[in-house]
């Protein structure tokens, strides 16, 4: 088995049973003790001696006397040894019970106990299973050549390495007598064997999922916790202040805003949908319906980002931003979101022809933004990611919230949308007009569906919204001439 010096950081694995595993342990030393422990002897196995071995009743006997209990409670101590691994059987290695016969077994030695802290890991195993297929010529057992056909394709990537390992330990273990040789390996077999049992076989060694932290870990005050929360406070003091009346006035008002437009502090218009199984109320709020209702163009009047967040809102803006023939920043902030959202293939296709049309001088489409945002985001572009136009999208959004959005607010177009919005009848279902609903329940559309049509519709506009090129419009021209 590989020999490990550092040991990786697996403390929760088992550790809720550590306690009891130290008793076990505890247990296990005094089996061991020359004096008034379990005696053992040299026994063969096939043709070779093996020291130390000791016998399933004599374990049994030696439990009985020093625990003051009867036969089968012993033997269910020992069996419970044989499954963690303290003792593990020579002859039949994949019952992990105890017999109260002459069934020959062994003490494991300490460096494979559970308290040892090694983790099975997939990679250990998979060099032991190539030092046994190594070992045995391919004549590996049904459930260890099924795992080691798994580990092969999972770790098919540094197979090689697996193997070179498994071959230096095979060649090392030629070297040692072979008394030891067949000691070791039982050991290691032991070992794996309660670690990586056959398939559909219960193991002593199962847990549940890891802990946050660890129970029995020895309390210690560190340096660093405090250092973090003296830093908190520092943050927290100079940090400025708002006054409590402040705080809450904004809170009320934000209720105060928002409260008719929740659906667990308002009733939804016409009908809740989930309620009355009537989709009238979605039909009415689709993303682009043609003409919306009251409450959706009121909330447009909350903020920008309710406005833009709102896709039927968001076309309603962009009539009034031809108008004032400036739609480029809408058209950049867009831009600048698709890229936030789109493949991470066409990111750097995207943020040039972002550059080129809204940024670069001389563009169709250029947008005024300050020097300093302007500098960083032309170094940004230098190695384009998903948000190298956050500086200068939050510019943006900054300046048509502080102007353009209150003159749309005053605008024809905004006043002309809340005149030709609707205000739906509440609907008054009768139980049998429910379950008649509930019968006739529709599916609705497709999210992709939906999508497919956005796409379109963005395509279009795309298409409308391009710079003209005049020259070529001329030409066209002459030549029909």
């Amino acid at each position: 088995m590989t020999i490990r010096t550092a040991r990786p950081d697996v403390t929760q694995h088992f550790w809720p049973r550590i306690h009891c595993l130290k008793k076990l342990e505890a247990i296990v030393v005094e089996m061991q003790d020359p004096k008034n422990g379990i005696k053992g002897s040299e026994q063969k196995l096939n043709v070779t001696t093996i020291p130390h071995v000791i016998a399933g009743k004599d374990i049994i006997a030696w439990i009985v006397n020093k625990m003051k209990t009867t036969a089968e409670e012993a033997q269910c101590f020992g069996t419970m040894l044989v499954a963690y691994g303290y003792i593990y059987p020579l002859q039949n290695h994949k019952k992990l019970v105890m017999c109260n016969d002459t069934s020959l077994y062994r003490f494991q030695t300490p460096y494979f106990w559970p308290t040892q802290k090694w983790f099975a890991e997939d990679t250990d195993y998979a060099i032991y299973l190539a030092k046994r297929n190594i070992r045995k010529k391919g004549m590996l057992e049904p459930y260890e050549q099924a795992h080691y056909n798994h580990l092969h394709e999972w770790l098919n990537h540094k197979w090689d390495f697996i193997v070179m390992q498994a071959s230096e330990q095979y060649k090392a273990g030629k070297e040692r007598k072979k008394p030891d040789r067949v000691v070791f390996d039982c050991q290691e077999r032991a070992y794996w064997i309660v670690n990586r049992p056959p398939r559909r076989t219960h193991s002593a060694m199962d847990c549940g999922p890891q802990r946050l932290i660890d129970p029995n870990a020895d309390e210690k005050t560190f340096c660093v916790p405090l250092l973090f929360q003296n830093i908190f406070y520092q943050q927290a003091i100079m940090r400025s202040k708002v006054k409590s009346s402040v705080s809450l006035g904004a809170l009320v008002k934000y209720i105060t805003t928002y409260k008719n437009h929740d659906p667990f502090l308002a009733p939804c218009l016409p009908s809740n949908p989930w309620q009355t199984d009537n989709d009238s109320y979605w039909n009415l709020n689709m993303r682009r319906v043609e003409v919306p209702t009251k409450m959706r163009v009121e909330r447009w009047s909350f903020s920008l980002f309710e406005l833009l967040t709102d896709l039927r809102g968001r076309d309603d803006f962009k009539i009034f931003l031809k108008k004032e023939f400036s739609g480029e920043n809408l058209a950049f902030w867009e831009a600048a979101e698709e890229l936030k959202l789109g493949s991470a293939s066409s990111m750097s296709t995207k943020a040039e022809t972002i550059f080129k049309t809204f940024l670069a001088p001389g563009a169709p489409r250029w947008i005024n933004i300050d020097g300093r945002t302007m500098g960083l985001t032309v170094k940004g572009l230098e190695h384009p990611h998903r948000y190298v136009l956050e500086a200068a999208q939050t510019h943006v959004f900054l300046l048509m919230k502080k102007d353009t959005f209150f003159r749309y607010l005053k605008s024809p177009v905004y006043k002309d949308i809340q005149k030709k919005a609707m205000n739906p009848e509440p609907h008054n279902f009768s139980p049998a007009q429910l379950e008649k609903n509930a019968q006739n329940r529709s599916p609705g559309i497709h999210p992709i569906i939906l999508w497919q049509q956005e796409e379109e519709e963005k395509a279009k506009a795309a298409a409308a919204s391009a710079p003209i090129d005049v020259k070529a419009m001329m030409s066209k021209i002459d030549r029909k001439k």
